[in-house]
């Protein structure tokens, strides 16, 4: 949740946690604090970390709650790592890249932490549980960057769908940009079927929105129609959507890899009860 504030001529000089319990509603100063540790406060568009930092009037504040909430973020594991490229499986619940929320407990800072400078490449959504890579290098970065751009990456994802869906390509665009998802069902399920689905590009919840689109939402999808839990017995425990393989050239060696990943063991059991 997100509140924003001007700082008043009567606030002038008061530290960063003692003027937001000022404006926020039902804030205290010490889960101002927290906020402010986690990463949520942002002063003039500025993320600001301290909370002795003292205000001018004028200035606009930021304050967005939530994840000073989360103690122990999900760990991810390492797939494979060299001097160039990190490949990542992440489980479902762990945000890929800082929030305005937070920007520490992500998938990106713990790689970090772990291993040293780290650059971002793509993202999968917080619910969405499955592979990532990311880059060690500058270099590495731009030529994974530039072949995301050519959709020149093998992104396969297992999904939940609603209903009896179809082989088909989906070619909709999402927010005025081509989007292109190609669908083909692996197996029918109780009132679902399980579908390989492959991405020609990477829009925001692109295999969600496609599917929504059709009829069909993803199992689970609280945002785009996949909560229809009459129609399952037992309902999703979560958004029943993987990204199960992962495929690129190796920015420094040339060689074209192939990761994989299999459906999560909540997914999976879940599945099995569908049958």
């Amino acid at each position: 949740m997100k509140h924003t504030f001007a700082v008043t001529a009567e606030d002038a000089g008061l530290r960063l946690d003692q003027v937001i319990p000022k404006h926020v509603p039902a804030i205290s100063r010490r889960k101002a604090r927290a906020v402010i540790d986690a990463g949520g406060v942002f002063v003039d568009r500025a993320r600001v970390k301290v909370a002795s930092r003292p205000v001018r009037p004028g200035q606009t504040i930021e304050v967005n709650l939530g994840s000073e909430a989360r103690v122990d973020p999900p760990k991810p594991t390492i797939v494979f790592t060299d001097e160039h490229v990190i490949v990542v499986d992440k489980p479902a619940g762990l945000v890929t890249a800082p929030t305005p929320e937070s920007d520490r407990g992500d998938l990106l800072d713990q790689l970090t932490n772990q291993l040293g400078e780290v650059y971002l490449v793509h993202r999968i959504d917080l619910p969405t549980s499955g592979l990532l890579v990311f880059a060690r290098t500058r270099d590495a970065n731009k030529q994974l960057g530039d072949a995301f751009v050519a959709h020149d990456i093998d992104r396969e994802y297992r999904a939940v769908a609603l209903g009896e869906v179809t082989a088909q390509t989906i070619d909709r665009s999402i927010g005025d940009r081509r989007a292109v998802t190609h669908v083909e069902p692996l197996e029918a399920l109780r009132d679902a079927t399980l579908l390989r689905v492959r991405l020609e590009t990477g829009r925001t919840h692109q295999i969600r929105i496609h599917l929504a689109g059709i009829g069909h939402p993803v199992a689970g999808d609280t945002q785009h129609g996949g909560e229809r839990a009459r129609l399952f017995v037992p309902k999703a425990p979560r958004l029943a959507l993987h990204a199960a393989v992962l495929g690129f050239t190796h920015p420094a060696t040339g060689e074209r890899v192939r990761y994989e990943s299999a459906i999560p063991a909540e997914l999976a059991a879940w599945i099995a009860r569908l049958r």
